[in-house]
């Protein structure tokens, strides 16, 4: 260990107890997401150590990000070799990296005229992709009730939550929302003044949500009628989390802007905001920018989640995954479960009780780690790397988490 690596570990160290790091975090950290449950420490494969050396089984993968699980040796050997060979230049500058994962998310999309701007997060992909629509010379965007597209002004101007919104209203342009999966209402808001349509193929944060079979077909051809730009969020579905790069091409669809980001880095912060044909030139120079955007290191951890998930037939895998999981969760015929949905390794429990925050502090205890996106939904968005027996661990225990929250809540 040299010098400087010694200090840093005595600098972490000397935080020691888990209820020492709590109590800085509050002193030093913005109350923004409200008093940390655990303080985590170490992660490897599906499992996460907290700092009283107890493990977790991570059945949300950092939000939907660690698609590889924790400390994959693929992406570590890649990112550990890029940083030590070259960790940042500006935009002024090319890399390799930065152009062969350009090329492998353009691939992704199936057509041969798309670009990449890249970006450190999904919300920042959603802020170009925003900047890219006002080119068109319109201002109109549509979304959806129940969308999440981020919280910087301009993603946030196309969320639907109210509580979200409202502190920081006014937001930038005129943003019209329709019910998410009504083709007759969203026909009836697209016109010629409309610059773009954005939707989320899964709405994730909303509860796993799908839509009707064919609504994003439909879509497209509204937003051809009226000449508006087709515009999908994959930040949450993308990087084979629903068994597939990208869930709109798997059902034939091409869109005209494509936002990726979580699990493209495996926990290495990276985004990008791919845009096809014409909409791919409306950017030029001095109309965006990034400092970090498309760095080498971030470029390399892109390339090395692919090459893996290409290695190990993690697309297939998250399929057959997701319908195991579904098929455990119904044969459990618990009176609090009413239903499961999603697709691949992205899938939301239904529940009879507005209990599922609860359910969370339950799992927790219990040593697995899940979310509740809303009252009555439990989400599940496991490493595409989990095996079949690692989720029956958890469907095993789930009955009785479901009535201990159950219990508490009469």
């Amino acid at each position: 260990m040299t010098a400087d690596q010694s200090t840093l570990s005595r600098e972490l160290s000397g935080l020691g107890s888990a209820a020492a790091v709590l109590e800085a975090y509050s002193e030093s950290v913005m109350n923004t997401f409200g008093p940390p449950k655990r303080v985590f420490v170490r992660g490897e494969a599906c499992y996460l150590w907290d700092a009283d050396g107890r493990r977790y089984l991570d059945l949300l993968s950092g939000l939907a990000v660690n698609v590889l699980g924790h400390a994959h040796p693929t992406v570590l050997a890649a990112v550990t070799g890029q940083i030590a060979t070259l960790g940042h230049v500006s935009n002024f500058f090319a890399t390799p990296a930065q152009v062969a994962l350009a090329a492998r998310l353009s691939s992704m999309t199936g057509a041969d005229d798309a670009k990449i701007f890249f970006t450190n997060s999904g919300t920042e992909a959603n802020e170009a992709a925003f900047k890219i629509t006002r080119m068109t010379g319109r201002s109109t965007i549509i979304s959806t009730e129940g969308a999440f597209h981020g919280r910087s002004m301009g993603a946030l101007a196309l969320t639907h939550n109210p509580k979200y919104r409202a502190p920081f209203e006014p937001l930038p342009s005129e943003v019209i929302f329709v019910p998410y999966g009504d083709i007759e209402a969203l026909a009836s808001v697209v016109d010629q003044t409309v610059a773009a349509v954005v939707l989320e193929p899964i709405q994730g944060e909303n509860g796993v949500v799908l839509p009707p079979e064919g609504y994003l077909a439909k879509a497209r051809e509204i937003c051809d009628q009226q000449g508006a730009l087709l515009w999908m969020d994959e930040v949450q579905t993308g990087m084979g989390r629903c068994g597939s790069w990208l869930v709109h091409v798997d059902e034939g669809i091409t869109a005209d802007i494509v936002t990726v980001a979580k699990g493209l880095g495996n926990g290495f912060p990276v985004g990008a905001c791919i845009a096809i044909g014409p909409a791919s030139r409306l950017l030029g120079p001095g109309s965006h920018g990034s400092t970090f955007g498309g760095n080498p290191v971030a470029a390399v951890a892109g390339l090395a989640v692919i090459a893996v998930i290409e290695r190990d037939g993690l697309l297939d895998h998250a399929t057959a995954l997701g319908d195991h999981l579904t098929k455990a969760i119904l044969q459990l015929d618990h009176r609090l479960i009413t239903g499961v949905r999603g697709r691949g390794l992205l899938q939301a429990v239904i529940l009879a009780e507005p209990i599922a925050a609860a359910v969370v502090d339950a799992a927790l205890a219990a040593g697995f780690v899940i979310n509740a996106p809303r009252p009555d939904v439990l989400r599940l968005a496991p490493p595409l790397i989990i095996s079949s027996a690692e989720l029956d661990s958890f469907f095993s225990v789930l009955p009785s988490l479901l009535d201990k929250a159950a219990e508490e809540a009469s």
